[in-house]
């Protein structure tokens, strides 16, 4: 396979990929990582303590780092290290299990960081946030360049992501390049929205993701007749479910299929395929707020796009992995097949000649970036050149 196997195991190497290709330094992950290749050998959870210590000590080291840049006035110096410090304590945080010590402080020091170190770099990127279920829900809004409205893509999060995390998939810059502005959502069950809010997550995406539309639409700088939606990993449910459901929507795209993800927790029950972050079931009892497994299954039993593909009517495009150990092949096909709403579709494969066969391309994540860019910008009216 490509993806970078420097641990005995499958999870911890999904960190790590996930890492180089949001930005990570390749020596300051070896530098990380060196300390605790042993305490993997003991299996993907028993070891991610050891692994959040060595992760946060080194995104404390650049925080300090950038303070020092800070002092001199070498802002944009400062905001690059603060970046990648919130990558490392993202990826710190994403590892541990629920309640684990530490876990809420490092991702206080996550969003603090990243939120500083976008200041610095000046990059047009901006927090909003709007009112759901009394409680908030948060977002970064990417501007693209230009004057004038410009077509907006919702981007949404999977089981285990954030929204630090989806701009960190360089997704958002590849959509300005191409006139296209963005918003990476941290929807319920997902980054703040579960971790500040106690959110769960609900198999009605269009819930959350039509709130976000209601907001567009009160933009200036938004055209609300060009809204697209995509989402990774998991968000290859929530999306095509939202764009089946939200009429506003004018374009889907999924950055990984993901038709029946309660049939997928059955084949997990059975140890098929790879488990995406350590402490699963405790995880995902978390997410969807579950009392015990039959709650979580209960909970998580509309999961499924049968019925709801059928739905969608305007352009969609559905890519996977060829070699995806999480989430089978068969699914992208069986998305695909359902689409029998619209005429205008498309399902691309990414296979060992490119790269990008590994779970939403974490062999090398360029390839699905600029495919979805690009297929947005030519149904959205953006541009590729």
């Amino acid at each position: 396979m490509a993806l970078f196997e420097y641990f005995p195991n499958y999870i911890w190497n999904l960190s790590l990929a996930i890492a180089l290709e949001s930005g990570g330094r390749i020596g300051e992950i070896i530098d990380m990582c060196a300390p605790i290749r042993e305490a993997a050998a003991t299996g993907a959870d028993a070891g991610t303590p050891a692994f959040m210590r060595e992760w946060a000590r080194m995104a404390d080291k650049l925080a300090g780092l950038a303070a020092e840049d800070e002092a001199r006035g070498r802002l944009f110096s400062a905001g690059e290290k603060l970046r990648r410090a919130s990558l490392y304590y993202t990826t710190a945080e994403r590892m541990q299990g629920h309640g684990h010590p530490g876990r809420k402080e490092t991702y206080a020091k996550a969003l603090d960081a990243f939120g500083k170190g976008l200041r610095y770099t000046g990059e047009p990127v901006r927090r909003v946030t709007i009112p759901y279920g009394g409680k908030e829900l948060a977002a970064l809004h990417t501007r693209a360049p230009g004057e004038g409205r410009k077509p907006v893509v919702v981007y949404c999060n999977g089981l285990d992501s954030t929204k630090e995390l989806l701009w960190f998939s360089w997704l958002p810059n590849a959509l300005a390049k191409r006139g296209i502005s963005s918003l990476c959502v941290d929807q319920p069950g997902t980054g703040e929205a579960l971790r500040l809010h106690d959110l769960p997550a609900t198999h009605e995406s269009e819930r959350w993701a039509s709130a976000w539309v209601d907001w567009l639409e009160t933009q200036p700088d938004v055209d609300p007749k060009r809204l697209g939606m995509t989402g990774i990993s998991l968000g290859g449910y929530y999306a095509p479910r939202a764009v089946a459901f939200e009429p506003r929507f004018a374009a889907g795209a999924v950055w990984g299929a993901n038709h029946d993800w309660a049939e997928v927790q059955q084949r997990r029950l059975k140890r098929e395929g790879e488990n995406p972050v350590p402490h699963y079931w405790n995880h995902v009892m978390w997410v969807f707020g579950a009392a015990n497994m039959d709650d979580f299954h209960a909970k998580s039993r509309g999961m499924t796009l049968d019925g709801v593909m059928e739905r969608i009517t305007v352009p969609f495009l559905v890519t996977h992995g060829e070699a995806d150990r999480q989430i089978a092949l068969d699914y992208a096909h069986r998305s695909f097949a359902q689409l029998t709403g619209t005429a205008d579709k498309e399902l691309k494969v990414f296979t060992p000649r490119e790269g990008g066969v590994e779970h939403v391309g974490a062999d090398n994540m360029s390839f699905g970036r600029d495919y979805i860019a690009d297929w947005f910008a030519e149904k959205l009216g953006g541009h590729t050149a």
